[in-house]
């Protein structure tokens, strides 16, 4: 079964697509300076390396009255300029190719972020849609990776803890028609996938965002 690693690559792919590319946050490969104007334009950014897994080297960034402030790994550490930043994000970095995603407030559960993974496998020939489930981050966490603590929750239970009952079939057919087009995209560029994992999100206006598309999805 093809496995395909690189994030930027499938983001580049489905960013062709109209439809789809409404559903994708803001994104550019990682520079200071592409930071530095992003963080002008949105309340947060999250640096993620091109290929990892788990919620690796992930990193949320956002401007402070008194310098900036990042979470990683759980802890939330401020630095008081731009330098500062740019060394810590440095290390953390390494010589991993990083993205740049603009910052989506996700709805929350007890104050908790919650995404949803929808899961779609290929059987004789056909693709369909295995499992939505929600994903709870855990208490003090902004990724939702269940690695890392997270919590997995049935995702219509999920959607009826953030939103209205009237709502909550049109956020999963929303996630479901996107996973399918998505399908669609990436297997007629990449032949071979037989299983994909899609994380979506949901802003607390109610828009549905698609942040990461896995070909090994757990």
């Amino acid at each position: 079964m093809r496995q395909v690693a690189n994030k930027w690559s499938k983001f580049t792919i489905l960013l062709k697509h109209s439809g789809v590319a409404k559903h994708i946050p803001a994104m550019r490969r990682y520079s200071d300076s592409g930071l530095r104007d992003m963080l002008h334009r949105y309340p947060f950014v999250v640096a993620k390396p091109f290929v990892g897994t788990g919620g690796s080297r992930v990193v949320k960034i956002q401007k402070t009255p008194g310098g900036y402030l990042y979470h990683y790994y759980g802890k939330k550490c401020h630095v008081h300029s731009w330098n500062e930043l740019a060394a810590a994000l440095r290390r953390i970095r390494g010589r991993h190719k990083f993205m740049l995603q603009q910052g989506i407030q996700l709805t929350t559960i007890n104050g908790r972020p919650i995404d949803y993974r929808v899961k779609m496998v290929k059987s004789r020939k056909s693709w369909k849609i295995t499992a939505i489930v929600g994903r709870l981050a855990r208490p003090g966490l902004f990724v939702t990776n269940l690695c890392r603590g997270g919590s997995l929750l049935k995702g219509t239970y999920a959607l009826r803890r953030t939103f209205p009952s009237k709502r909550v079939k049109g956020k999963r057919d929303t996630m479901r028609g996107v996973a399918r087009t998505c399908t669609f995209l990436l297997e007629k560029h990449y032949p071979g996938i037989g299983a994909l994992g899609f994380d979506f999100g949901i802003d607390i206006r109610g828009r549905v965002w698609i942040f990461e598309v896995n070909t090994n999805p757990h």
